[in-house]
């Protein structure tokens, strides 16, 4: 133990800190998405000196592991759509991989002024939108599911793969306002999606060695308790909550974008 903190200058403290943060970040993943908006700075902070794609890849270890017990949490009280889902996971896995292959060939802070104006957006949409996701907003005829779920996936698996932050809490709005999805079952929905982009982005920084397994290990048995957590109070507290959980994050997401595009 004492070599394993000496090699990455930790202190018993330090690996608490990533844990409670790990956890936090499960239990708003489990409810809305948006864990990495916790965990990843997190790890950003304590390893200021490792390569970015190394931290991305410990992220989604613990992240997945999170994502997964929560989607298995919520299979077992909500009746998925199992070709609508598969559906767009596969298209969500295979631009979560082109994402993830490309990450360490651009220079995602490009993308960060973007981002932080979709935020905004979001934020003042779902705002004003006060039934937004209390119930199913309307019916949408299966085949425009279908349609609007695999662009939707496209989009949000790419970025997912391509940085991260906040996909979990996009695909929950995407299914709301697309799929006309209520809050519980959209972030039902977006549990299963966002684990298979998981898959497939993580599989690419294994293969490249981009992690640090013992530190993605502590965090994800903290993420995981969180996750567990995070599903019992939304199946609780039902839509009402996971809409105020929800205006949260993109609150904290916008707040953290803004940091990074005008410090």
């Amino acid at each position: 133990m004492e070599a394993f903190l000496t090699e990455y200058n930790l202190s018993i403290l330090n690996l608490l800190i990533l844990g409670l943060f790990a956890f936090f970040a499960g239990f708003i993943d489990a409810v809305v998405g948006g864990g990495g908006l916790i965990q990843l700075p997190a790890l950003l902070i304590q390893f200021p000196q490792t390569t970015i794609a190394t931290l991305f890849g410990t992220n989604k270890i613990a992240a997945f592991s999170g994502t997964l017990t929560s989607a298995i949490q919520y299979g077992k009280r909500i009746k998925f759509d199992l070709k609508l889902i598969g559906t767009i996971g596969l298209f969500a896995a295979g631009f979560s991989y082109l994402g993830a292959k490309l990450v360490s060939r651009v220079n995602v802070t490009l993308l960060k002024p973007f981002i932080l104006i979709i935020l905004v957006l979001i934020l003042v949409y779902t705002v004003l939108k006060k039934n937004l996701g209390n119930s199913a907003a309307r019916v949408v005829q299966p085949k425009l599911q279908y349609i609007y779920g695999s662009l939707l996936a496209s989009l949000l698996g790419f970025y997912d793969g391509f940085f991260g932050p906040g996909t979990g809490s996009f695909f929950v709005l995407g299914f709301v306002l697309f799929l006309g999805f209520d809050f519980l079952n959209a972030s039902a929905y977006a549990k299963v999606v966002n684990s298979i982009t998981n898959i497939s982005a993580l599989l690419v920084f294994l293969l490249q060695g981009n992690f640090i397994f013992s530190i993605a290990l502590i965090m994800a048995f903290f993420n995981i308790i969180g996750n567990i957590i995070g599903t019992h109070m939304a199946f609780k507290k039902g839509n009402a909550f996971i809409r105020l959980i929800f205006i949260l994050v993109v609150s904290l997401l916008i707040l953290r974008y803004s940091y990074d595009v005008f410090k």
